[in-house]
């Protein structure tokens, strides 16, 4: 019998109007026990949440996740540097692409696959400068009465 589909999804909805997506990547994520209660729970936020390399490994930054309320003695620091799983390709060629100037990876949405385990999707992104950030906005209001009609 099938698992149920999963209804957790974090979004980072801020990373799209900063950032103009290059490639994406979904990686899982080192968590505790009590991380991934909280995480099924919905209580996580990937604002100002950002990845960086460290002896070769790829860790996340700045991702929040809410202590566990039944948690006893095993909590977690809810800010803490957690790693990402990657494999040895994805991470030589990103960690090429982030030497490059101008180029990070963000931290763009979070969810819990159908084998239970989380997931983060992950994006090499070029910050985009403010008459970027203008016209994305036209386009998005244009979109938008174009529907209306």
């Amino acid at each position: 019998m099938p698992k149920a589909k999963s209804k957790v999804e974090i979004k980072n909805r801020r990373a799209s109007f900063d950032y103009e997506f290059i490639e994406t990547y979904v990686a899982g994520i080192v968590l505790t026990g009590t991380e991934i209660k909280s995480v099924r729970a919905g209580k996580a936020s990937l604002v100002d949440a950002f990845c960086y390399f460290n002896a070769g490994e790829l860790y996340v930054k700045n991702m929040h996740i809410a202590e566990y309320w039944w948690g006893s003695w095993g909590k977690h620091d809810p800010r803490r540097d957690r790693k990402l799983l990657l494999t040895k390709k994805e991470l030589g060629k990103l960690q090429r692409a982030v030497k490059e100037k101008g180029l990070t990876i963000v931290a763009v949405r979070m969810f819990v696959a159908e084998n239970g385990y989380a997931k983060l999707l992950i994006a090499l992104a070029r910050g985009k400068k403010e008459y970027d950030k203008r016209q994305s906005i036209k386009e998005k209001d244009m979109r938008r009465e174009m529907e209306r009609y």
